[in-house]
Parts: C-alpha cells; sequence; structure tokens
C-alpha cells in the first residue's frame, strides 16, 4: 500500500508564497513522475507541474514562471513553490505520483492521489 500526503497549504494575501510538500510512503520500489493538480470549486481538476525522476519539468502555461516543482527522491518527496499568488490560484491541490510498489506476489506499477491540500488566496 501506498500514501501521499500533502502539506503546507493555507490561506494567504495576494502576492505572497505558499510552500507545498507531497511525501510518499509505503511499499515503495521507485517512483516515476511526480506531478501538481488542482481544482478550483466548480473547475475541472488541472495539471500545474510535472517532474520526472531525473528532475526534467513540465509547467502548465498559466503559472508563468510562478510556480517551481522540485523532488527529493530519497525522501519520496515533491515540492511547490507558489509566488506572487493571485485570487484565481484558490483551489484544492493535490499530488500524485507514478510509483512501483512491493506486492506479496509480484511488484505493480499504479498513480497515487494524495487527499488534497486547500490553498485559499485573499485579495
Amino acid at each position: 500500500q501506498v500514501q501521499l500526503v500533502e502539506s503546507g497549504g493555507g490561506l494567504v494575501q495576494a502576492g505572497g508564497s505558499l510552500r507545498l510538500s507531497c511525501a510518499a510512503s509505503g511499499s515503495i520500489l521507485s517512483i516515476n513522475d511526480m506531478g501538481w493538480y488542482r481544482q478550483a470549486p466548480g473547475k475541472q481538476r488541472e495539471s500545474v507541474a510535472i517532474i520526472t525522476k531525473s528532475g526534467s519539468t513540465n509547467y502548465a502555461d498559466f503559472v508563468q514562471g510562478r510556480f517551481t516543482i522540485s523532488r527529493d527522491n530519497a525522501k519520496n518527496t515533491v515540492y511547490l513553490q507558489i509566488d506572487s499568488l493571485k485570487p484565481e490560484d484558490t483551489a484544492v491541490y493535490y499530488c500524485n505520483a507514478d510509483v512501483l510498489a512491493r506486492g506479496v506476489l509480484e511488484n505493480s506499477r499504479a498513480t497515487y492521489w494524495g487527499q488534497g491540500t486547500q490553498v485559499t488566496v485573499s485579495s
């Protein structure tokens, strides 16, 4: 079993910064891509940023240089630094990970999601 737990969300004023963390734990053999997504009220979940195991990154167009994704492979943790926050960044932020997990009979690969962390930006 694999669990992803996000932290770091909260209420912040426009222009402020937050650093989100997502730690994966459980019977993990390796993690490939890790990513951050967000879902605003009444909207579909959208991709924010993705980082490969080797550290290559890909960002959504709306990021505009304000978000930075990083990871610590030794800690199975992915981070999202968000600067110059805007009210439209208000959403629940979710992390996910492509995990190869150890199984009782055989190993298996699957995508796991965290429970989400709320980010609220006031104007």
